[in-house]
């Protein structure tokens, strides 16, 4: 097989992939924005795996970058530069010969990144807006609206960018009162989506990985 097909080969491969991912997470995100109820929990495994609809403006796994309209539109625009760093990272790779157990999950990570970025690109137009939503209440925003009953409240901005994330997949489960400062806490206290998880695993293989990736030179 010729260098140009063998390029052209993963690239469908890995493009299929990030595909398949980004429309399973969108459709989840949006099954679950359709359908759960903000606090109430949906067992996936037992009682210690479930499903609970939350929203953020940060970055994954739920952190925070800021309140300010600025924090969370230079995080955006901080994801579409990195994605495009990834990608043509990806393709010089590729055009250079590495092979598919680095490009694949290489292309995990594109592939989260890229699900997180198109909640905050299309969400606040595709589903009605209420800037009282408890997910769009935003202190520090200085964007004030009536709430009705509530009063005036801070919102957070409405727009191309300015979109929350969906996560939905939460471990519902606590360390063994037995083990010395976990005891009692949370095993993984952050809710989380597939775009996440998806970053997770690219990233995790790429550092077990790193020395059959990247082989570092013996010198004589």
């Amino acid at each position: 097989m010729s260098k140009n097909n063998s390029i052209k080969r993963q690239g469908l491969i890995v493009g299929g992939m990030v595909l398949l991912i980004l429309l399973l997470d969108q459709w989840l995100k949006i099954y679950v924005k359709n359908n759960f109820q903000l606090g109430v929990e949906h067992p996936i495994i037992g009682d210690w795996f479930v499903m609970e609809y939350i929203e953020n403006r940060g970055m994954a796994f739920g952190t925070s970058f800021g309140n300010k309209a600025w924090h969370k539109l230079a995080l955006s625009i901080f994801r579409i530069i990195a994605v495009g760093v990834l990608v043509y990272y990806w393709i010089k790779k590729a055009k250079e010969g590495m092979k598919l157990n680095f490009l694949i999950p290489f292309g995990l990570v594109i592939a989260g990144a890229l699900g997180n970025l198109l909640d905050s690109m299309y969400f606040d137009y595709y589903f009605p807006y209420d800037p009282c939503f408890p997910y769009n209440i935003q202190e520090g925003s200085g964007i004030f609206v009536d709430c009705g009953f509530w009063g005036q409240m801070e919102t957070k901005p409405k727009g191309f960018l300015f979109g929350n994330v969906v996560d939905m997949f939460k471990f519902d489960a606590t360390w063994p009162q037995a083990i010395p400062f976990l005891g009692g806490k949370a095993v993984f206290p952050a809710i989380w989506n597939l775009a996440d998880f998806a970053i997770s695993v690219g990233i995790g293989i790429l550092i077990v990985w790193n020395k059959k990736f990247f082989p570092s030179d013996k010198k004589s």
